[in-house]
């Protein structure tokens, strides 16, 4: 049984896995009716799309025709101003075949330049605002990837109080002084205000070489079950984190599995091990 924890001040219990649909951005609806059953199969009952992650909404849609109550629904758009955000807003909906959406994320909000205009007159957290009133989205969240993530976060609750964060998080990443620091300080105030913590890339080993990854990450991931294990158990040894899975189908049987057991709570030494016999590079420097 995979743990359930409140999302943030949101009311609901969400799985602390949540499925990152992001996997879903290149498969038949074949293989993914089959990953909605793997889904059902572990009582996973959050997921998290966005409008730039290929097919992925289409292939929700069905899902959602038969089966809306039983999942907690995130996506995300990319876009910056108002008008394109709200034409953005619509598709999704109607992609994913549902009137609402749970919660409506800006994606990929770091940059300072998107950020004055996502946050500015005539920006995307208008169209939010408007959609919240109008019951097409129940909450808010800002994503972000790269190592300025957590700082841009921070900087969006000083802005609005929004209902959720997503930035990336493993031990690799957080060996880097300042990142920790600015991911400790964005925890300490989520924590105060009961903003949710939505976590990425908990299996990536590193950078994609020269050989072709057989994979759908766009980094290369981690693979076998043991490390998949203690990668997991890494992340979900803090209280306050939801792990959101990667983005390969094929990778998410063993993920589940491992979060659905007894968690490993690794030691330092552990990690540091780990990273050594895998060859653990940070995504981002």
């Amino acid at each position: 049984m995979i743990e359930k924890k409140q999302f943030g001040r949101t009311g609901h219990m969400s799985t602390r896995v949540i499925f990152g649909a992001a996997a879903l951005g290149e498969v038949t609806q074949k293989e993914a009716d089959e990953t909605y059953e793997l889904l059902k199969k572990y009582s996973i009952n959050h997921i998290d799309t966005a409008q730039s992650y290929g097919e992925a909404e289409l292939r929700i849609g069905p899902w959602m025709k038969r089966d809306r109550e039983s999942f907690f629904l995130a996506t995300k758009t990319g876009k910056r101003t108002k008008k394109e955000a709200r034409e953005e807003l619509h598709q999704s909906l109607e992609k994913l075949h549902t009137d609402h959406i749970d919660l409506w994320q800006f994606h990929f909000l770091v940059d300072e330049q998107e950020w004055e205009i996502a946050m500015g007159e005539g920006g995307v957290l208008e169209a939010a605002i408007e959609a919240k009133q109008q019951g097409l989205i129940k909450h808010i969240g800002v994503t972000g990837h790269g190592l300025g993530a957590p700082r841009a976060h921070y900087r969006s609750l000083m802005k609005y109080d929004f209902d959720s964060v997503l930035f990336p998080y493993n031990f690799a990443m957080m060996q880097n002084p300042q990142y920790s620091a600015d991911v400790n300080q964005l925890m300490e105030l989520c924590k105060q205000r009961g903003v949710a913590i939505q976590t990425i890339k908990s299996l990536a080993r590193g950078p994609v070489g020269e050989a072709v990854n057989p994979f759908a990450t766009w980094y290369e991931p981690l693979t076998d079950p043991s490390s998949i294990a203690t990668s997991v158990g890494w992340v979900l040894k803090n209280p306050e984190v939801f792990l959101n899975s990667t983005g390969d189908i094929t990778l998410l049987p063993t993920l589940l599995q491992k979060a659905s057991e007894p968690l490993l709570v690794p030691s330092e030494e552990e990690m540091q091990a780990l990273s050594s016999e895998q060859g653990i590079r940070p995504l981002f420097v």
